[in-house]
């Protein structure tokens, strides 16, 4: 007879998905924290105070000095207007904050993520606030596993509550780079302001309290793409954050290294390099995509090299290949020659050409402007007298802060003449000044006559601010007449 065939019960699948362990990193005083401080507080500055800074533009432009005027299709920057056709100034300046990242990531890893990042400004912002409330990493911690009573209920309302008012301050400065400042916060808080812009400072609370409180880590590990990109753009040479385990491993306790000291290495496994990481990363287990470059570590294993007796530099900045020289035996090469290799001074000849590029397109351009569209249909009309018309719509820019008179002339198609609708025929000529209000394009609608006989031809409108050498501009149009069918 045949054994039955027995059928192995199958384990069940392995979860995808970790939950979550909340990070609780200590503080830590250091170079590279002093660093991150000043970041921080130059960063939320900049945010915060930027929408109330005033800059004198004349009476006929806003006074603020950094303003999206969605409203007028104006951009300003303090002495910078930018007007929609020049979108290539606000084009150039995402390819040059895009090609610094990979200036930035050559040169030193993902320092942007470790200091200027908005998620990791706003992380530290309410790690500082949980210390506030919950104390250091143990009483944090310790809170986080107690149980759900009277007094932990209030301390994390009470923490929550900061965290709101913060998000909101964060969303609220936000609007106010798109209208001025002064005009709607009183009309925000008197219930005047436009829906959209409670929406907005409602949508950006929102995100802040919750990428920057609750999510954290998880922003820069799972959700943000910068670190898939970056691994693409770091090689050997790249300087990054780096734990030297041939001077740290065999990892043991300070009483069994000094018992045998042929036997241990410099780590003492003292886990304060993990400690004070925001992102919860042991920067022992080589690079990983968790490390954010904030150097934190360095501080922290700085200090207890120092503590022991020990050279610092077990963490440290390094290039796996200086590394590996240093393994050697050889000395370290300095950080500064590490940097400018060729890689990253190319990415920074190109960032530099674009803005010098930008500057000089920006210092030589006109504050006049022309375009023109011809009547399509009637293309002509054939006046009684044999003569041929044609009518355009002429759109003149006076990019000034103040009104201008502008002389738009004809240019070629021997003799033709042009008029206005608010004025006569018989004072047609070959030219006409118009005044042009500040910061403001004017339409004007134009007939232009040619003398009987003319044939098909393209010619040029021209405009030009009256006693202003250089202040011009022209633009081709083309004149139809019935020879041309």
């Amino acid at each position: 007879m045949n054994k039955p065939v027995q059928i192995k019960a199958q384990e069940p699948p392995v979860s995808l998905y970790a939950k979550r362990e909340p990070v609780f990193n200590r503080r830590i005083d250091g170079k590279f924290r002093r660093i991150k401080w000043a970041i921080m507080a130059l960063c939320l500055a900049v945010y915060w105070i930027t929408p109330w800074l005033r800059w004198d533009r004349g009476p006929y432009a806003p006074d603020q000095a950094v303003l999206i005027d969605l409203a007028h299709r104006r951009f300003y920057m303090f002495g910078i207007e930018i007007w929609p056709h020049e979108f290539y100034f606000v084009a150039g300046l995402l390819i040059m904050a895009g090609i610094g990242l990979f200036l930035v990531t050559s040169a030193v890893g993902r320092a942007w993520c470790g200091y200027a990042c908005p998620q990791t400004v706003w992380t530290d912002l309410f790690q500082h606030v949980d210390r506030l409330f919950d104390g250091d990493r143990n009483a944090r911690f310790r809170l986080y596993k107690a149980p759900w009573t009277a007094s932990k209920i209030a301390r994390r309302l009470a923490k929550w509550s900061v965290y709101l008012a913060i998000s909101f301050a964060t969303g609220g400065a936000w609007i106010f780079y798109f209208a001025d400042a002064p005009t709607l916060h009183q009309e925000f808080w008197s219930g005047t302001a436009a829906p959209v812009a409670y929406g907005t400072v409602l949508v950006l609370t929102l995100t802040t309290f919750v990428l920057g409180g609750f999510m954290r880590e998880q922003v820069c590990i799972y959700m943000c793409p910068w670190p898939r990109i970056q691994t693409a753009m770091l090689d050997e040479k790249s300087l990054i954050v780096t734990y030297k385990d041939w001077r740290g491993e065999k990892r043991g306790s300070l009483k069994k290294a000094q018992k045998n000291p042929e036997e241990y290495g410099d780590c003492i496994d003292c886990n304060q390099c993990v400690a004070v990481c925001p992102t919860g990363i042991d920067i022992r287990e080589g690079a990983q995509i968790g490390c954010i470059t904030c150097a934190l570590c360095i501080d922290a294993c700085d200090r207890v090299m120092a503590e022991t007796g020990r050279p610092r530099g077990l963490i440290d900045y390094a290039t796996l290949e200086d590394a590996e020289n240093e393994k050697a035996g050889n000395a370290p090469t300095r950080h500064m020659k590490l940097i400018w290799r060729p890689r990253t001074i190319l990415y920074f000849c190109v960032w530099a050409a674009i803005g010098l590029g930008l500057l000089f397109t920006l210092g030589t351009r006109v504050h006049t402007g022309l375009t023109v569209a011809k009547d399509r249909n009637p293309p002509y009309i054939l006046m009684s007298d044999g003569s041929v018309r044609n009518a355009y719509t002429l759109r003149l820019r006076n990019m000034q802060g103040r009104p201008r008179d502008m002389e738009i002339a004809i240019e070629g198609l021997p003799g033709a003449v042009m008029w206005t609708e608010d004025m006569a025929r018989e004072a047609a000529a070959r030219s006409l000044v118009r005044k042009v209000a500040a910061d403001a394009t004017q339409g004007v609608r134009v007939y232009v006559v040619a003398p009987a006989g003319s044939t098909d031809q393209s010619f040029d409108f021209s405009v030009q601010a009256v006693g202003e050498p250089g202040e011009a501009d022209s633009s081709q149009a083309k004149f139809d007449t019935p020879g041309g069918e």
